[in-house]
């Protein structure tokens, strides 16, 4: 995709933001995101980034999700976190069997897809597929979606299918969204827009085409789908406390020209605290932003010129995203020292700020086990090793 079109992507998401902020209210009471925007973002193409032009998607970059992503959040973490989710399930399409990918990301261009990725669910072996029961936490945007996603270990009958090395195989299937029962879970301190509820589906049955395993190579053969798919996500998540970490300090900028210092009787402005507070904010979101780019340009110039990833260049991938989170989250928590007696308020936004950016970095692939795993690379030692979730694909095989 060129340049030029990537960019539209992006001011739509830009053109998005007043629409965002004005809905912002709204998502933090109802705890999920109004169906109008939704649609709108839907009509902007966003959660179409990833999907692969086979089926009427865009295939982007992945830089060019992860702006969007991060301009999102800027109005509102939890929309930008939806958009996340959405826009990089689309790659999906490329794992899958040509007719389950269009069944799903071909029909209807404006297609949300959601749910959970760990094993929590069981499928069965029948003739043609499976039967699959299980509840999975953490599905974000599952209200709003026609297509929902879950991790399940595969049965013959009552028995584990296992690999050679004995453990357990597991397959990531598709079910209609109409077949989940959506359980009201989803009571946070932060991302409480996102919608991120348990859900559960009881003996459904899901044909062998509409299942897949990042062990086994994509269908699609761009470079996009020749990134490490669970890494490649950890970048677009971290995305998300950059874009609110801007907010926080846009937020901490106006009110420093507006609040009166108690002692002073003079404008935030003049306050040597905020000023170092204010600096400090702005070096750590510019530093963990610039690393996430730049490890993301790094392995992105090595699949589109046909080379794999070392073990270190997918060390970083993972790192950067970490660092990223780690960074914006100090930020944030800077700005909202700085605010002083302002912050906590509400109506002021620097209060949800820092519970959607802490909410956010508790997402695992932002954990940090992360900086061990970089640390085992650079030193050398073979980092797929290490115990972390999401690993099981093919850059641990």
């Amino acid at each position: 995709m060129s340049g030029t079109a990537s960019s539209a992507f992006i001011d739509a998401a830009i053109d998005l933001a007043p629409q965002v902020r004005e809905c912002a209210a709204e998502i933090e009471r109802s705890r999920r995101l109004p169906l109008p925007l939704v649609d709108a973002i839907a009509r902007a193409g966003l959660f179409r980034l990833w999907v692969p032009q086979a089926f009427g998607g865009e295939e982007t970059d992945p830089m060019t999700l992860v702006r969007v992503v991060e301009e999102i959040s800027r109005s509102d973490g939890a929309a930008g976190w939806c958009v996340a989710i959405g826009g990089e399930y689309g790659v999906f399409g490329g794992y899958l069997a040509p007719d389950a990918a269009r069944e799903i990301f071909g029909i209807d261009p404006h297609v949300r897809t959601a749910g959970a990725l760990r094993p929590f669910g069981t499928a069965v072996v029948v003739d043609g597929g499976y039967r699959v029961s299980g509840r999975w936490p953490l599905g974000s945007g599952c209200q709003h979606s026609a297509w929902i996603v879950g991790g399940c270990r595969i049965l013959d009958g009552a028995e584990p299918r296992v690999r050679a090395d004995g453990t357990p195989i597991a397959r990531l299937l598709f079910f209609p969204a109409a077949e989940c029962e959506i359980l009201d879970t989803w009571h946070s301190i932060g991302l409480r827009g996102t919608g991120s509820h348990d859900y559960v589906v009881n003996d459904v049955f899901v044909p062998t085409a509409r299942s897949l395993s990042f062990r086994e190579p994509p269908v699609e053969a761009g470079p996009l789908y020749a990134l490490p798919t669970i890494a490649l996500f950890a970048t677009v998540l971290a995305a998300v406390p950059l874009g609110v970490a801007r907010h926080a300090i846009d937020i901490l900028v106006e009110l420093a020209g507006t609040k009166i210092a108690t002692r002073s009787r003079q404008t935030l402005r003049g306050d040597a605290t905020l000023q170092v507070h204010l600096g400090r904010a702005e070096a750590l979101l510019r530093s963990g932003r610039a690393f996430l780019y730049e490890a993301l340009n790094e392995a992105w110039r090595a699949v589109s010129a046909e080379r794999a990833l070392s073990l270190e260049q997918l060390a970083m991938l993972w790192l950067a995203s970490t660092q990223a989170a780690t960074a914006a989250k100090e930020a944030a928590e800077l700005v909202f020292s700085a605010g002083g007696s302002a912050s906590p308020y509400e109506s002021g936004g620097l209060e949800r700020c820092v519970r959607d950016i802490h909410a956010a970095a508790q997402h695992l692939v932002m954990a940090p086990g992360n900086y061990q795993m970089a640390g085992q690379a650079l030193l050398g030692l073979d980092m797929r090793a290490t115990p972390l979730l999401f690993m099981d694909d093919r850059s641990a095989a």
